[in-house]
């Protein structure tokens, strides 16, 4: 694999990082240049995702446990000496749910995933990207801004994540820290498509899933990857900002009154 410089020397942390998007992301940074750290809780697609890598090391880590949080970027400090970028990924998409299918105990997993893996993770990290001036980039969604059917725990958890994202990037400035969000539509992953094959027509969910974007097709992991490469190197002077991989999904009219169970958007 050629290795760029965009982000030569600098130390990213990806949670989420086994596969998906998050491995989108890590091999978008690792082709920059830089340093990365794959955290997650699937060990053997880590590892094997970092011995496929020079320049990826695998922690295992549960961003839910603040215990293991700390424990991740002590180790990482420790082996690189600095912190440049966290990128959190991590998180869930729960299958289509009524709202009167939902439970407050679901939620609350929910919660501590999405959000609150999110806040952990940048919390700690925060006196590290301080020192280097780094940047954060939180994974949104799309339906955090437009809303989804059968999805009210999760649209609200990555609504969160994206006004926490402006909020940290208030505070951050003046230490230098800028911190970003990055909203994906449909893009093709494993969850994408485990959810689809719960469905009763999977390859329609799949067909009907491609042409909510007037590009007519889903996203690829590595064009997220591209986007957060591009806000850690380039966007020096974007912050706060919600960046759109959607292939346009949001624009336009569609077809909504309708109560037949749609994934709609479900990005990983």
């Amino acid at each position: 694999m050629a290795t760029g410089t965009r982000y030569a020397g600098k130390v990213v942390v990806v949670t989420g990082g086994a596969r998906g998007i998050g491995a989108g992301i890590v091999r978008a940074f690792v082709e920059s240049g830089a340093q990365v750290v794959i955290c997650d809780k699937d060990e053997p697609c880590g590892r094997a995702l970092a011995q496929e890598l020079p320049g990826a090391v695998f922690i295992r880590c549960d961003v839910t446990q603040e215990e293991e949080v700390a424990t991740l970027l002590s180790e990482t400090i420790c082996r690189f000496g600095h912190l440049d970028c966290v990128v959190n990924n991590a998180g869930h998409h729960p299958p289509p749910q009524w709202p009167e299918e939902t439970s407050a105990q679901g939620f609350r997993q929910l919660l501590e995933l999405n959000l609150l893996g999110t806040y952990n993770l940048t919390k700690l990290a925060l006196p590290h990207l301080r020192k280097s001036q780094g940047n954060i980039i939180n994974i949104s969604s799309l339906v955090g801004a437009i809303g989804q059917t059968q999805a009210v725990p999760y649209v609200a958890t990555k609504g969160a994540v994206t006004a926490m994202t402006k909020a940290l990037a208030l505070d951050e400035s003046q230490y230098g820290v800028r911190v970003n969000c990055i909203s994906p539509g449909n893009i093709w992953t494993p969850l994408w498509k485990e959810l689809a094959a719960s469905t009763p027509d999977p390859a329609t969910t799949v067909r009907e899933g491609m042409l909510a974007q007037p590009l007519g097709r889903m996203g690829q992991p590595a064009e997220v990857g591209a986007a957060a490469v591009f806000l850690a190197s380039e966007a020096s002077f974007c912050t706060g900002i919600e960046l759109f991989v959607t292939g346009g999904a949001e624009l336009g009219y569609g077809g909504k009154a309708s109560r037949e169970a749609s994934p709609g958007t479900t990005p990983s």
